[in-house]
Parts: structure tokens; sequence; C-alpha cells
């Protein structure tokens, strides 16, 4: 099983297509477009996905990076969408993904600015998604349950905690993916070794049931590809691509910023005057934190956006409520937004609903819209069979991506934590490589493994979405591409 993904099996998967009808045509390259391309594949089918720029280039990288249970669903009372949240963040931590993704425990401070009354409905609502999670089988041992803490064990965890008025914690526990990026980059190398044709630079200009008209951006070249079906998984562009589709996308921002006093365990931290919100403070595996999320109407769809000034002075207040120290622009590092592809309903945005639909256009194309990151699995199922090509039944829950294995047996991999966390069973492999290290995430091994087996095809891939490097600019500006790209940042030079 050939999983790897490079410059030359692109260029090969480009010229055969001419001469093939495939099953199933995706275009769109983020968790969607690729967990449909791995559906499709494992049921037998022939599969070509194409992407205008990099696997994960749009909003499936500027997620908050979690793989959650859906408690946010649960106080809008969908407990449907709760559940299959529970359902697959199980799946993903203990079957599909356990190499990406990790315990993380919450923390809900108590100070006294949290009524008694808020409290006590916080911590109803973390039960109730812990009774989900024993529904959906996840082990206790991987998500503990729920409780509230004293002051001192809270402050044990959360060192930086504002001690003036803490009366103690709600300790809650969720998953937490170790890289979103990366984790979509595994589901297209999981669907190569299947046979599915992975193409990324590949602009789709025109779509209908059976065919789509492709622009090779590297080349300049266009040429055409015909499928049996088409899906659109390009997220919020997917009303570009089938004008039909009708949207009201939201923006999420985040700010990163040093993790330096911060311990693994993350804040969730009310928003005033809110019920059910909360900005959430995320410590990541590579000592960076992420403060996030906002929920605001946006209009104009740009293919990288950028976070506001006011969403980013927002976040910060609100983390510093329960800090004892105040944060502020100093302590910014980058920051980034990102585009949820929302259903156009009635309601305001942070009100509108999660789910998603596979809708069929007037000249046949499927849609796969709506959702989040942490259910793509189930909405890769039903557009594969909305295609009613399949004659058998997803597989995909059962189906290890790329680098996956037992916790247990993770453990046991001689390489480096950090590139166990990355690349799980393959991190061996990739420690044999160039040990020279070229920043504290990233060593010349692991630029020739994105290279040779991962796609990247430019300095620009490798250091924002086979890391995540680019999100703090003043360290990336360090890495010229000529030191990731010896001779030549561009593809058509690529080894």
């Amino acid at each position: 099983m050939n999983t790897s993904l490079n410059a030359r099996r692109r260029a090969r998967d480009i010229e055969a297509l001419p001469n093939e009808i495939v099953d199933v045509l995706v275009v769109g390259g983020g968790v969607t477009g690729a967990g449909v391309a791995l559906d499709a594949a494992s049921r037998g089918l022939s599969v070509t996905l194409v992407e205008a720029h990099d696997l994960a280039f749009g909003t499936s990288r500027w997620s908050s990076k979690l793989i959650h249970g859906g408690l946010r669903y649960l106080a809008h009372g969908d407990v449907g969408l709760a559940y299959e949240s529970a359902v697959e963040r199980g799946i993903a931590m203990t079957r599909t993904a356990p190499h990406l993704t990790r315990t993380l425990p919450q923390l809900v401070p108590l100070h006294d600015s949290l009524s008694g009354g808020q409290a006590a409905f916080t911590l109803t609502g973390l039960h109730a998604g812990d009774l989900l999670r024993r529904f959906a089988r996840t082990p206790s041992t991987l998500l503990p349950r729920p409780r509230r803490i004293p002051a001192a064990e809270a402050l044990a965890l959360a060192p930086g905690l504002k001690r003036e008025g803490l009366r103690g914690g709600l300790l809650s526990y969720d998953g937490q993916l170790v890289d979103d990026a990366r984790f979509v980059v595994a589901l297209a190398r999981t669907a190569a070794g299947l046979g599915a044709r992975i193409i990324t630079r590949a602009r789709a200009i025109d779509v209908d049931r059976t065919s789509a008209r492709i622009l090779d951006t590297l080349a300049n070249q266009e040429f055409e590809i015909r499928a049996r079906r088409v899906i659109n998984a390009t997220g919020v562009w997917a009303g570009k691509l089938v004008p039909s589709v009708k949207l009201r996308p939201s923006r999420g921002s985040h700010v990163v910023i040093d993790g330096t006093g911060f311990t693994d365990t993350a804040l969730t931290v009310p928003i005033p005057g809110e019920r059910s919100r909360f900005v959430i403070v995320l410590p990541q595996l590579d000592g960076r934190v992420y403060i996030g999320l906002t929920d605001e109407p946006v209009d104009e769809i740009e293919d990288v956006p950028t976070a506001p000034e006011s969403d980013v002075d927002f976040l910060l207040e609100v983390a510093s409520s329960v800090l004892a120290r105040k944060l502020s622009r100093a302590d910014v590092l980058g920051s980034y937004a990102g585009l949820r592809p929302l259903l156009d309903a009635e309601g305001s945005s942070a009100d509108l609903s999660r789910k998603h639909a596979v809708l069929t256009a007037p000249n046949g194309v499927l849609t796969v819209v709506g959702g989040k990151l942490t259910t793509y699995r189930r909405m890769a199922e039903d557009a594969v069979d909305a295609t009613g090509l399949a004659s058998a039944p997803s597989r995909t829950k059962g189906l290890p991506l790329v680098g996956a294995a037992s916790r247990q047996e993770l453990a046991r991999i001689n390489a480096p934590a950090r590139l166990v966390a990355k690349y799980g069973t393959e991190a061996a492999e990739v420690a044999k490589g160039d040990p020279e290290q070229l920043h504290p995430q990233l060593t010349a091994a692991e630029v020739a493994w994105a290279i040779e087996h991962e796609g990247a095809l430019d300095a620009d891939d490798i250091l924002h979405r086979r890391t995540r490097i680019g999100l703090v600019p003043a360290e990336a500006v360090r890495l010229s591409p000529e030191r990731l790209w010896p001779g030549s940042p561009t593809a058509r030079s690529s080894p």
C-alpha cells in the first residue's frame, strides 16, 4: 500500500486522467474532501481528489484543534448532534487516529463573577456530556468523568489563575488534535494508499454531474476529468462552484501566545452575559497557547482570512478575566481566523446549526456542506452514500489512518515523543533522517519526509500545513524558502 504523496506521483496521476472515467471526483482537499476520498476508496470505488491549493489550505487548518464531544450543542438542545460528536470523537481517539489525538483536561475557573447558579448549570451540562461519552463507549480511562474541584487543586492545575475570588473549578476532559492540518494529510495519504489520486494545485473551473474542467496551476494547463459522480466539498467556497448552494459563513478567530506560565490544562472562560458561550485557552504540544474563539458573520470569503483587531482585543480581555496577569498585545505572537461553512437559516451565526447536509444541484453535482471537523467521517459517509455507487457500507469507522496504532504501541516507539505525536508509527523512520535542527519544531529529516511522503510542493506547504510554524510570523521569516527547499522553493524542482 503506497501512501506516499509527492511531485512525481502527482505528475503520473495527471497524465493518467484523460484515459479513464473515475467513479467519484472530489473537489476540495480539506477534512471533508479528504474524508470523502477515503470513504469512497475504502469501498472499492475509483477516486480522484483535486484541490486548488494545498491539503488543509482552507478552514480545516484554522480550527481550535479540538475533536470535541459536542457540549455546546447540548446547551442548544441538540442532543442528536451532541451524541454524533461524542461518537465520532471516540472513534478518532480510540481507533482511527490515536497518534494525532490526546486527552485535554479543561478547567472552568469558579470566580465570584460566576454565580452559583451558572456554575451548577455548567456542571450539569458537563455531566450530560459525560453521559454521552458513556453511550459512545469511550472509556473513562481516556476521558475521565467531570468533577468539581477546590481552589487549591484548581491552582495546582493552572497556577496562572487569579487567586482573588477563586472558590474552585469544574474539571472535565475532551479530545484535542495534535495538528488539524496533519490530520487532513493523514486522511489523504490513507486514501492514496487505497488507490485514490490526490492532486493539489488543481483548480476546478467548471463542474457538472459527470465531469469537471481543471486548471493545473503549476503547469498553467487545463484538462478534463470524467466521472460517474462529482462531489463538491469546498466548504465556504461551495457556492462559488455550485451557485444553488446558499451559505452564511461565520468567522472564528484565535490568537497565539507563548505558553510560559501555562500548563497542559485548558481554561474554559465564560463570556460575560452569555449562558453557553466560552473563550478557551488551549495549550499546544509546541509550547504555544491558542486563545479562541469568536463567532461573527462575514460577507467576504477570502482565501486566507485574518483575525480583525476587535476579535484579538475581545479574546485577550475575556481570557484575562480569570488570569493573575492581564494579557496585552505584547503577548500576541500571531493570530488566525477560519470561516465556518454554515447553511443559511434564520437567526444569528452563533445560533446556526452545525449539522451537515448533502445537496443535489440542478446540474447533478453533489455538495456536502455544513458540519464541523469532529464529524467529518459521518459527512463523508453520507456524501458517498448519496452517489448511489457504493455496493458496500462505509468501513471508515474501523479504518486506521496512516501512522495510527494503540496508545500502548505508540508509547513503545523508539523515537522522540515530539515525532511520535506527529508521525505515529512512522516516527522511527523519520528519526533516521538528517537530524539538523532548522527550528525547535522542525528537522531537515522532517522537511525531506514532507516532500517525499506528505505531498508538500513548496516551502509554504511545510511552514503552514505540514508544520504550524507559520502561525508565528516572526519565526517563519527566519526559515527562508531556500533553507527549507535547497535550490528552489517550487515544486517543479523538487526531488
